[in-house]
């Protein structure tokens, strides 16, 4: 394997990271947003939903290109899965620090 192909893959892989943390992440702040369940701690709730998704997406994108699955595949979409679940933790995170220090209060909590 030569590099510029090995690099091909590695941004396919890094494209796949980000549209999945994407996906996690909306579909965690939707859930979290249900009554009853925003006592929910929002890092769990990452890390199940990426934990589903992740399993789920690989096995539909195997079978719509006709590829076999291996056990490998698996454990490493189980890791990819964290991997998924970090970056969704870490950036919702990230931006819920940036909305807080812009000084924005809610009307209602005055």
């Amino acid at each position: 394997m030569n590099i510029p192909e090995m690099m091909q893959y590695l941004s396919y892989l890094l494209m796949a990271i980000g549209m999945m943390a994407f996906i996690v992440s909306v579909i965690a702040q939707v859930i979290k947003s249900w009554p009853g369940l925003d006592n929910l701690p929002t890092s769990a709730v990452v890390i199940v939903l990426s934990l589903v998704l992740c399993p789920a997406v690989f096995v539909a994108m195997m079978a719509w290109q006709g590829h076999p699955i291996e056990w490998y595949m698996v454990f490493a979409c189980m890791i990819a899965a964290f991997v998924v679940a970090l970056v969704s933790m870490d950036g919702w995170e990230r931006l819920k620090e940036i909305w807080e220090r812009t000084g924005y209060k809610d009307k209602d909590k005055r």
